[in-house]
């Protein structure tokens, strides 16, 4: 029987960290051979660049874009054939990593890789979820704030993440304390009680024994067809998260009643709401970093954009200009490599956001037209 590629899928809620954590692991992949999955809500590939930027090159490192949409949702019709065309080339792979949107739920890779089309090539190893633990900390995935106090769709996208997560990251906890840390793991139990490992990922690095080849699932074959089966000897429910994670060998050990991802479990789930918005907005004119900043921290209050992203052009550097915003907060760095872009473009993505409001908003305040 040939071997199973394993496959980790990397979940979690928008401007969680997820891109930042693949590429600290492909800085650490020692010799692995990896083919990486890219899933991107908006129409350009602002994440894929920056992982192919981390790559250099390597041909030992392999990516594939999944712009605009959801990967392994009904209307994609790129997911199997790509993987089919990485079981092709067996040899040259070790392992295979999945970045889902921010939007997606981990459950619709799940189901594809137990089809008759993967499931003769391709083992689920585990399902890793990224908090954004400030963001957890803030009440901005409770019920009844955010977006529409009557229902808040970040907290329901997040609590169907986290549900069939085997590992949850708590990202972003550097300056937190142990207290602090206590309450983020209290709140990712309440949610998802059967995680099974809770890692720390301090300075968005995680040791990559920690993602890659866990094991955590087991093919099985039923009469109603392939399903993946959750490893039963976890630790037990006492444990939990320390913030000085080499007592434990770098583990955060707790969770663990074993639940089965069986095909067509989650099918209902994998419809995109129409509420989620993303568009894509450009300028041609040189922008200034500070005054851009205030700009899009003026959108972030006059309209629910919750994910903000893109490359700038600006007379102020040479290289390439990152714009990463997570609600009210945005950050404009340098890329030490990658030249200057063009033309600014970033992708806004939100619940039933205004387009036209928050261009409105950038070239008022920028004095720049944006369109």
């Amino acid at each position: 029987m040939k071997q199973l590629i394993p496959v980790t899928i990397v979940t979690g809620f928008l401007g969680s960290g997820k891109t930042t954590l693949l590429r600290s692991l492909i800085q650490r992949r020692q010799t692995r051979r990896l083919a990486l999955l890219i899933n991107e809500f908006g129409e350009i590939s602002i994440d894929g660049a920056l992982i192919r930027d981390e790559a250099g090159g390597d041909e030992q490192v392999r990516i594939h874009d999944f712009p605009y949409g959801l990967i392994a949702y009904g209307d994609d019709d790129q997911f199997v054939p790509t993987m089919r065309a990485i079981a092709a080339r067996r040899a040259n792979v070790d392992h295979v990593l999945i970045e889902t949107s921010g939007l997606a739920l981990p459950t619709a890779v799940m189901e594809l890789l137990q089809s008759p089309e993967l499931c003769d090539d391709f083992i689920l190893d585990a399902t890793l979820a990224v908090v954004d633990t400030p963001l957890l900390l803030s009440d901005q995935f409770e019920h009844g704030v955010g977006i529409n106090p009557a229902v808040n769709p970040a907290a329901t996208m997040f609590e169907q993440q986290l549900e069939y997560a085997d590992v949850v990251v708590l990202n972003k906890i550097d300056g937190l304390d142990d207290e602090a840390l206590l309450l983020a793991e209290t709140r990712v139990r309440q949610r998802a009680p059967n995680v099974r490992f809770l890692e720390l990922a301090h300075q968005a690095r995680l040791d990559i024994r920690l993602a890659l080849g866990l094991r955590l699932h087991q093919p099985t074959r039923t009469e109603h067809g392939h399903t993946y089966t959750a490893l039963p000897a976890m630790p037990g429910p006492q444990a939990g998260v320390l913030a000085e994670q080499s007592r434990l060998n770098g583990h955060a050990h707790s969770g663990l009643s074993a639940h089965s991802h069986g095909l067509a479990t989650h099918k209902h789930f994998h419809e995109q709401d129409p509420g989620w918005l993303s568009f894509v907005l450009r300028s041609d004119v040189a922008q200034q970093a500070d005054q851009l900043k205030a700009a899009l921290l003026e959108a972030a209050k006059v309209e629910p954009i919750l994910r903000s992203k893109g490359f700038i052009r600006t007379d102020e550097t040479p290289r390439a200009v990152l714009v990463q915003g997570v609600r009210s907060r945005v950050t404009i760095s340098v890329d030490a490599v990658k030249p200057a872009a063009r033309r600014s473009e970033l992708v806004f993505i939100g619940y039933h956001t205004s387009r036209s409001n928050v261009a409105a908003v950038l070239s008022n305040l920028t004095g720049t037209p944006w369109r």
